[in-house]
């Protein structure tokens, strides 16, 4: 059976995961819990298979977080489909151009795979930046209870602020992927044939003249 990591589950979940993992490591490690220097004597293949897959599993664990912090920071809501419309005048009265996205982004996927594939990159960049921000966030916390109880308080300090910092650029970043992510949906499936006879609802057709 062969096992495969999908870019898209390796983005949105295994490197947001991996920053969790590594942060409770160093924490663990700081308290005596486990002792990081005892894995040299684990095989290195095993080691990387369990660092993935709890990673994996952190990264699913943690999703809300995310969505949490995304929620926490304040942003200027954007339409893609009105900037879609304004920067293409021959889409404004297309039907599908108000269907639902995830809904385009299956008919792409039916029609081309690569375009679409484009598609899921930029809405795994984005999502793996969004979850990655309440990693930093704890980070940030670890780095300033660090700057009492260290011998480095200056340094823990820096990184607090540093990491704090970070944590919202993550987020902020994250949506304007997304963000991209609706445009090039509605970008790429402009040139989907009968594209909108298939989104548009039957009682919008009806009330048409």
């Amino acid at each position: 059976m062969n096992i495969v990591v999908g870019v898209f589950d390796l983005f949105t979940y295994a490197v947001a995961g991996g920053l969790y993992v590594a942060l409770a490591g160093y924490v663990g490690d700081r308290l005596d819990l486990v002792h990081l220097a005892s894995l040299n004597s684990v095989n290195g293949v095993l080691l990387v298979i369990g660092a993935v897959v709890l990673s994996y599993l952190c990264g699913i664990l943690a999703y809300p977080l995310g969505a949490l912090l995304n929620r926490v920071v304040p942003h200027k809501r954007r339409d893609p489909r009105a900037e879609f419309r304004r920067r293409n005048p021959a889409a404004r009265d297309r039907d599908y151009v108000d269907a639902d996205s995830f809904l385009l982004l299956s008919a792409l996927q039916m029609h081309d795979m690569d375009a679409a594939t484009e598609v899921n990159r930029l809405r795994a960049s984005g999502l793996m930046a969004r979850n990655s921000g309440p990693a930093l966030v704890l980070a940030a916390v670890t780095a300033l209870v660090e700057a009492f109880t260290s011998g480095h308080p200056v340094l823990a300090a820096v990184c607090a602020v540093a990491l704090g910092a970070a944590s919202v650029l993550l987020v902020l970043q994250g949506r304007r992927l997304g963000y991209m992510a609706s445009i090039k949906t509605l970008e790429l499936c402009f040139w989907l044939p009968d594209i909108d006879d298939k989104t548009v609802d039957d009682r919008t057709r009806s009330a048409k003249p």
